[in-house]
């Protein structure tokens, strides 16, 4: 590793497309991450790696339906220290909560069956340890994270991704052949790291139950393969990138959490899987009668006139505790969303403002009443946005609390985060997963 202390660390990623205004933030994270590895006795950390969190503009829950969505990763995230431990136990260590946790592969049932952030080192370490029988994971990992968390902008998902890229650098499972039959490349990688999560078998890698939210995996696709200073537009079932889009130089994200935590694995989960479900049962309404599809984007992209035909099977179906009107809102919400990705694309691409500003209006709009997705705070984060002249603002993440982004000119951004509210921060896409 060539990368020795905060200072190297953070010049690096300023090197890879950082924001220098963040440099000064990621080498106190480095450095606080370091400073806790080398507190272990253990020697210098052999690998070092930048994950970032995610910020979705468009796509509110249309990638596990196989819809589009357009993404980035953002400059607050987790610095990951990792080593070799001697024997098989992985003990992980949360820096800036001094939080730790010692697992073993045959002492991951437990803490898989709990909630908190020991539930999603439980479940790493259980699924590798299955998919790679015999890989020698005894490893110290320290991370150290500036991402708030259950905020919308996948800080679990940036855990689990950070944890799994070093147990999987720690044990060389890239050399394994079961890595090299079903991973290729970073898209790849990603798709693998979201099965992990939501417990979906990957191609010969069997799955399992996952953390338990039936999700997708748009966030694991920001996080490992985003490029700084764009957007990227992705599909899904399968993974695949459609799109990239620079963002405008004029223009500048600024991001804030509501206040309203949305944690995945507890009091969020039930809801978000709700809306994942209702997605499934219109896969299933269409493949009763018509030629089987894997997703419901597949569904609908099957003809012409599939569209109407799947709403007549909506208006015309008995599903026990799935109302015609419950399904026939998700449908539209389905539709309407995926619709905007090419079109918002177009929009930045000639930085056109009002253009955006109308996509995310809309964007918002169906949050609040096809989704019913939103909380009070949320709502009125994104007319605050508005009265204070961000000329476009949506709610993103699950739902159900989470964050806002807005659009300011780049000359007003910091004087509007200030304004909007405690918290938020100017966020230029950030580099992808690294390692340093």
């Amino acid at each position: 590793m060539t990368v020795r202390t905060g200072a190297q660390a953070a010049d690096t990623l300023c090197a890879l497309g950082l924001d220098p205004a963040e440099r000064s933030a990621k080498q106190a994270l480095f450095d606080l991450a370091l400073a806790r590895f080398d507190a272990l006795g253990t020697g210098r950390p052999e690998h070092l790696f930048w994950v970032p969190g995610r910020l979705e503009v468009f796509g509110k829950h249309t990638d596990y339906a196989g819809g589009r969505t357009l993404v980035a990763a953002v400059p607050r995230g987790f610095a990951v220290a990792a080593g070799r431990r001697i024997g098989d136990a992985i003990h992980v260590l949360d820096a800036a909560r001094d939080q730790s946790v010692v697992l073993t592969s045959r002492a991951t049932a437990a803490a898989a069956s709990t909630a908190g952030w020991h539930r999603y080192i439980a479940t790493i370490i259980g699924r590798l340890s299955r998919n790679f029988p015999g890989s020698a994971m005894g490893a110290n990992i320290v991370l150290a994270s500036d991402l708030p968390r259950a905020s919308g902008m996948s800080s679990s998902s940036a855990l689990m991704v950070g944890v799994a890229a070093a147990l999987g650098r720690v044990a060389d499972l890239g050399s394994r052949p079961e890595w090299r039959t079903n991973i290729e490349d970073a898209l790849d990688a990603a798709a693998y790291y979201a099965c992990i999560e939501n417990g979906k078998t990957f191609g010969t890698l069997a799955g399992d139950a996952g953390v338990g939210t039936q999700g997708g995996s748009e966030d694991h696709a920001a996080i490992v393969t985003g490029k700084p200073c764009h957007l990227s537009a992705f599909a899904f079932v399968p993974m695949r990138q459609i799109d990239s889009v620079l963002v405008p130089d004029d223009w500048r994200f600024v991001l804030t959490p509501s206040g309203v935590a949305a944690d995945k694995t507890g009091g969020a989960m039930g809801p978000y899987n709700h809306l994942s479900r209702a997605a499934d049962v219109l896969v299933r309404l269409w493949n009763d009668t018509q030629p089987p599809a894997a997703s419901l984007a597949e569904a609908l992209a099957s003809s012409p006139g599939a569209v109407s035909c799947l709403r007549g099977l909506v208006s015309r179906s008995r599903v026990e505790g799935w109302p015609v009107s419950v399904i026939s809102r998700r449908l539209d919400h389905y539709i309407h969303e995926d619709a905007r990705i090419p079109v918002a694309v177009e929009a930045f691409r000639h930085a056109d403002a009002a253009a955006v500003g109308r996509l995310s209006a809309d964007s918002q709009r169906d949050a609040e009443v096809l989704l019913a997705n939103q909380v009070s705070e949320t709502v009125a984060l994104v007319a605050r946005a508005r009265g204070l002249d961000a000329f476009a603002a949506s709610s993103f993440g699950a739902g159900f609390g989470g964050s806002v982004w807005a659009l300011v000119p780049r000359e007003a951004a910091s004087r509007f985060a200030g304004a909007w509210r405690s918290g938020a921060f100017v966020a230029s896409p950030s580099p992808p997963l690294s390692e340093l």
